[in-house]
């Protein structure tokens, strides 16, 4: 008997099934960054706590978890939390900035790399393991709950960075200038990752997914040396651990942004599910992953909902056209932006709801 079985069971199964490559009836759909900051619910919530605050504390983290799920019909729940929670757990200072993003005051330098905290890291974020197990409960079964991390590669770039990068050129330097420390570190990053999955896979996520958001800035030379080898690591020791540990197996899924250069590679590295950021056309997707034991996420512009209604109708259709007959997750192509019409998220779940599936 594992820890999971004591959650309600699962009423909602489509997107598992998906995700494990099933024949199914209908198609399911989720929507990156879905908890938070596009909701009302959540803006009024922000004023009354901090984005960490949230991030920490359960019962808060709990509630923006399930507030697009009590919105919007939706297949999936995401925990609320941020992929820069594993650089606080090593010690670094992360802070929310009001329209800034993410600002690390000290970024990692090749001076203060050894100040670096991994011992105990994943015990620092087991109020991400509390929260899920809460979310958990409190879904009472109504859909199936996504956890997270980053990437290892992405983790990097911010940590060196000191936040987001339009170029990523001084986490590019070491990986140039000091390949040893960069493997060091990656390699740092990819044992916490590990512990971190199986942690929540322990405390009741039914899928997981690795955000790789900053792959676009590499090539791909660099991301055979310091993307690809990290994240098979993951999968593997991931799926090893959870078999140790007598766990129910999830599953797992991959979205590398803007790593078009590599994703015959990606879809080879055995996740179940891989994702495809806007800017892939369908068409070529699919070449790609045919007759691969691969299912597919995406792939909608997050601009798209700005779009009128009847336009907007016109490009999830034709989107779920190309995708039809194919192992498929529908979602956006990245995360949905803060300022995206309410009312076109609904377009968008409707008419997925509403399209027949060919088989």
């Amino acid at each position: 008997m594992s820890f999971q079985t004591k959650f309600p069971p699962l009423k909602n199964d489509l997107l598992i099934r998906a995700a494990w490559g099933e024949t199914l009836d209908k198609l399911p759909i989720w929507i990156m960054r879905q908890a938070g900051r596009y909701l009302p619910e959540f803006q009024e919530f922000r004023k009354k706590h901090t984005f960490f605050e949230i991030c920490q504390n359960p019962e808060l983290a709990c509630e923006v978890t399930l507030m697009p799920i009590r919105r919007f019909e939706l297949d999936a729940a995401i925990i609320f939390s941020d992929i820069l929670v594993i650089p606080q757990a090593l010690g670094m200072i992360v802070e929310m900035r009001p329209g800034v993003g993410p600002v690390l005051p000290e970024p990692l330098t090749l001076e203060n790399f050894d100040k670096l905290t991994p011992e105990g890291a994943v015990q620092r974020l087991q109020y991400v393991g509390d929260a899920i197990t809460l979310s958990r409960m409190r879904l009472e079964g109504k859909v199936p709950l996504f956890g997270f991390t980053g990437a290892p590669w992405t983790l990097m770039g911010y940590m060196v960075e000191g936040g987001g990068s339009k170029t990523m050129s001084k986490a590019k330097k070491w990986l140039y200038g000091h390949p040893e420390l960069s493997h060091k570190l990656l390699s740092m990053l990819t044992d916490v990752i590990i512990d971190y999955l199986v942690m929540q896979i322990r405390s009741g996520a039914q899928i997981v997914q690795v955000f790789d958001s900053s792959a676009e800035y590499l090539n791909k030379d660099l991301y055979h040396e310091f993307g690809l080898p990290y994240l098979e690591r993951i999968l593997k020791q991931v799926r090893d651990e959870v078999t140790k540990s007598k766990l129910e197996q999830v599953p797992m899924v991959l979205f590398a942004k803007g790593a078009h250069f590599c994703f015959p590679e990606i879809v080879n590295l055995g996740y179940n599910v891989v994702g495809a950021d806007w800017t892939m056309d369908p068409d070529v997707v699919n070449s790609i992953v045919e007759n691969k034991n691969v299912t597919i996420q995406g792939n909608l512009d997050p601009c798209a909902l700005y779009a009128p209604k009847e336009e907007l109708t016109k490009k999830i259709k034709n989107m779920l056209n190309k995708f039809a007959g194919k192992r498929y997750i529908v979602n956006l192509g990245h995360g949905i932006y803060p300022d995206a019409p309410i009312e076109s998220v609904q377009t968008f779940i409707d008419v997925v709801h509403n399209t027949k599936v060919h088989k």
